[in-house]
């Protein structure tokens, strides 16, 4: 909550402005002993926001136990020798409150935090000896640090500290080099993992929900939910390039839910969680759908309004039947499946010809971003777990017809496979199964097994090495570690110890849109 402790006269002065009788100032606390990290705005500056948005869950109960026990190995300490139970209360209750005028985070206010390392020199080679592109990266939430394993031997080759609460999958260069990692309250961190050495790092939101690359590597996309922007970066230096206003057809603001790299279309995908739209962003001035006679809409005069915008960061629009917050895509990114996370159904829209094609039957709240796709006899499906359901629905994609629904055992969150792995893994995330992950045979849709490698425990998101030869599975705990199996016969060969592995990245899978791979 804050680096350092505040000195005991201002802490003093603070309790002798409020006798014995009167109820505590939060606000006055606040401003004595966590400003110094959080600002006074509650914004965040070497701490993170503590605002409604960005605390999300952290409420109540649990937010007060932060606050007097501290957060361990991080710059948090505990208040509970400083601060009686009815202050921290008091704490808590002040930064549950709204503030008082929405947040202003323009391009100034955003370069003003942007800061490059003076001791960063790139090589001209990677430092280390195992192969660059079978690099795989945990990321440890539990006190906010990232490992770099060697896909082969998965010796740690670097260990680097991150912004607190990391949030979305980290995007690579095409190239494999350079890393970029975003934390729920908008910090973007440059890594170079050839050099084992960060770049630099700038605050493009104030709470931020994922990150998405460009065709090309130049730009950086950040969807955020405060304010309601996306904000484009310069991969290079971490420059503002643009930010865009997010706003619906009718004037209302509204938040990114989530951002996509669309490759073939040299294009941003943005997903709006108000409003029932999808916007496309250019990231090529060339880009296909923004120039003349390329979309045809259903509807009359939309191509005048498509083609008005042209060149960098374009943006066009299409209109939905209601806002969808999770995507998923065909390889070739001429379908978007969209779901809200409180319907019933899932949409497919044609972003060739701006509408929708197609509804699915999705109950259970859809996790599409967790979904994935392979070709099964000849037919591309995909396969897509559901939150509050213990059940994988398999569509096909070429008549969007649901081929099978797999029961498990539980609600799972992540599905995961290769091409040179012969199943899905699916975990479960959720329930009295906690633990248990399901192999389902990618053919026959038939469950093979079901391992549980540490009852009791969250055991969940697979990853696989370059070759799919090895499945890397979290103990999803604080004292937790990554289990490394042989895919093709199932068994452990190794654990390595690891603080809530919450998510692993191989470079070559993010960076080939490897099938079995959430994109």
């Amino acid at each position: 909550m804050i680096r350092r402790i505040a000195s005991l006269s201002l802490l003093a002065g603070s309790l002798l402005a409020h006798p014995a009788h009167a109820a505590p100032d939060g606000a006055t606390i606040y401003a004595d002993l966590c400003a110094s990290c959080h600002a006074e705005t509650r914004l965040g500056g070497t701490g993170p926001a503590l605002i409604p948005e960005s605390l999300g869950r952290l409420k109540g109960e649990k937010l007060m136990t932060v606050i007097a026990q501290g957060r361990a190995m991080t710059q948090m300490p505990a208040f509970r020798g400083t601060l009686s139970a009815e202050e921290i209360a008091a704490v808590a209750e002040f930064l549950g409150q709204p503030l008082p005028a929405p947040p202003v985070w323009d391009a100034g206010a955003i370069m003003a935090t942007r800061s490059l390392r003076a001791d960063y020199q790139a090589t001209p080679a990677p430092v280390f000896d195992a192969d660059p592109m079978n690099i795989t990266l945990v990321v440890e939430t539990g006190d906010s640090h990232i490992s770099v394993l060697n896909g082969d031997t998965f010796a740690v080759l670097d260990r680097f500290e991150t912004p607190f609460a990391v949030h979305g999958g980290p995007k690579f260069s095409p190239d494999g080099r350079f890393v970029f990692v975003m934390s729920r309250d908008g910090w973007v961190q440059k890594y170079d993992i050839w050099s084992l050495h960060e770049v630099g790092r700038v605050r493009a939101g104030l709470n931020s929900r994922n990150i998405a690359m460009s065709h090309d590597g130049k730009w950086l996309a950040v969807a955020n939910y405060l304010p309601a922007t996306l904000t484009i970066l310069s991969t290079d230096d971490l420059s503002v390039a643009k930010v865009l206003q997010v706003q619906g057809r009718d004037g209302r603001e509204s938040r990114v839910a989530a951002v996509y790299q669309a490759p073939q279309r040299k294009s941003f995908v943005l997903a709006l969680k108000d409003v029932p739209e999808i916007w496309e962003v250019a990231t090529d001035p060339d880009a296909g759908p923004f120039h003349d006679g390329f979309v045809h809409s259903h509807e009359a005069g939309m191509e005048e309004s498509l083609a008005a915008e042209k060149g960098l960061f374009a943006r066009r629009r299409i209109d939905v039947t209601a806002p969808l917050d999770d995507f998923f895509f065909d390889p070739d990114y001429r379908n978007l499946i969209g779901a809200n996370r409180e319907g019933e159904t899932g949409v497919v829209v044609n972003l060739d010809v701006g509408r929708e094609i197609a509804t699915l039957p999705l109950p259970g709240m859809p996790h599409l971003g967790s979904g994935i796709s392979w070709v099964r006899q000849g037919r591309r499906v995909m396969a897509v777990p559901h939150l509050n359901e213990g059940r994988i629905s398999v569509i096909d994609m070429q008549d969007w017809s649901l081929v099978k629904t797999i029961e498990t055992s539980g609600p799972g969150f992540f599905l995961r496979s290769h091409d040179g792995a012969p199943q899905i893994w699916a975990d479960v995330f959720t329930g009295p199964h906690k633990g248990e992950m399901h192999l389902i045979d990618k053919e026959t849709l038939d469950l093979v097994a079901v391992i549980s490698p540490e009852p009791g425990k969250t055991v969940a998101h697979t990853e696989f090495t370059r070759d799919g030869s090895r499945a890397l599975v979290s103990i999803w705990e604080d004292d937790g570690a990554v289990i490394v199996f042989d895919t093709a016969t199932r068994q452990e060969l190794m654990r390595l110890p690891m603080r809530k592995p919450s998510g692993k990245y191989n470079v070559w899978n993010k960076i080939t849109f490897e099938d079995g791979t959430s994109h």
